[in-house]
Order: structure tokens, then C-alpha cells, then sequence
């Protein structure tokens, strides 16, 4: 995709969106950390259904630790694996306390050796909690980026790596999530709405719906 043509790409997304959200619900850097860990495989409507109680109860690492392991895993049994992600909550709570003062980190090699976190989560975490430019690829942007050409990719890394060249700095900002809500209700894996979609005459794809 042609310079000129992604930057006009990003500013229909902004006009259409000017300030996204993510629709993890979260109240501190901390919950975020858990609510992105539970995501994994997960829906984001499920997630909060479940962490709704526990944030309520447990807000901070100290609260985590406090309830134990059996607990959060009762909290958290709706979600899948949650047995496995249960301990790395747990874990996670306790590392935190011991090596970072109870505070969640603005760095990405220190998320990233904390359980259950990985290149994905860390760029979730530090984009959302401390507005860094980082690209978090999931399966939506990887089809993104694939799909219509803006940053074409065989791995989530390659296509990281070539939103964040081609991304402009003015939109670093927010790409992240105007790139997931595209693919996740327009750009659709097995059905894409390209009627609906504002940048469909920029998108390279072969197979549109219109």
C-alpha cells in the first residue's frame, strides 16, 4: 500500500473513531494485566463477565495473593483453560510484589517474563495503561495487514514489525484498536462487510463482498 494511501487509510479510521476503547473492562494498570492475561482464547464480553466479581474483590496484587489460587480459579472457571490461567494470575500477583514494588510495569521485557504474558499481552498492556506506540497483532490484525495490504506479514511478528514502520507517528496512538475493531465487526474472517467498510476502496483485497 502506497504511503499517501495509508495515511488516508488511518485518518478515516480516526474520523470514524476518534477516540477507541478496548472493551476489556479494567480500573488499574494491574486489572487490565489480568483482564488481558484471561482474554487469551477467550471473548472479551466472557472475561468481563468474570472479572466484574473478582475486581470487586481483588484490585490490587496484594488482594490477588490474598484470595489464593482456588479462589481466583472459582472466580474465573467460565473462561477457558481457566485452571492454567488461574495459576498464572496467582504467580503474576506474587511476582509483581516481590520484584516491582505491587506496580505493573511500563516495560516490555519485564511483562514478558511475568506468567502468562507474551509479546501480544505486554503491547496490550503498555498501548492501553501507559499509551506507548505499540501494535499488539492478533488474529484480526494479522488478517488486516494481510488482507488489505497495509502491512503484509507470514508471522504476527513480521506484521508488527511492518505496522510499526508504515504506521504514521500521529496515529501510533490508537492504531492498535482501530485495527482490531475493524477486523472484528467489518473485516470479519469468513465474511467481511466491505459495504460497511471506510476504507474498502484502499484495501487490496481480491475477494470483496462488494
Amino acid at each position: 500500500m502506497k504511503k499517501a494511501d495509508v495515511e488516508e487509510f488511518y485518518r478515516r479510521l480516526q474520523e470514524q473513531n476518534p477516540e477507541p476503547k478496548g472493551e476489556l473492562d479494567w480500573v488499574n494498570p494491574f486489572t487490565l494485566l489480568v483482564a488481558v492475561v484471561l482474554s487469551a482464547q477467550a471473548t472479551d464480553v466472557g472475561v468481563n463477565k468474570a472479572t466484574g466479581p473478582l475486581f470487586k474483590v481483588a484490585d490490587t496484587p496484594e488482594k490477588m495473593v490474598a484470595l489464593g489460587e482456588p479462589t481466583i480459579r472459582d472466580y474465573v472457571k467460565t473462561i477457558g483453560l481457566y485452571r492454567n490461567k488461574a495459576k498464572n494470575v496467582f504467580a503474576l500477583s506474587q511476582i509483581l510484589i516481590d520484584k516491582h514494588g505491587s506496580v505493573v510495569p511500563d516495560d516490555q521485557e519485564a511483562l514478558e517474563a511475568l506468567p502468562g504474558v507474551g509479546r501480544k499481552t505486554a503491547n496490550v498492556v503498555r498501548n492501553i495503561a501507559f499509551g506507548a506506540p505499540t501494535i499488539a497483532v492478533d488474529t484480526h490484525i494479522f488478517r488486516i495487514g494481510n488482507r488489505t495490504g497495509l502491512a503484509p506479514g507470514k508471522t504476527p511478528l513480521a506484521v508488527e514489525k511492518k505496522l510499526l514502520k508504515v504506521t504514521p507517528d500521529a496515529y501510533m496512538r490508537h492504531a492498535h484498536h482501530w485495527l482490531i475493531l475493524l477486523g472484528r465487526y467489518v473485516c470479519k474472517a469468513r465474511k467481511p462487510d466491505c459495504a460497511a467498510c471506510v476504507v474498502t476502496d484502499l484495501c487490496r483485497f481480491k475477494g470483496k463482498t462488494v
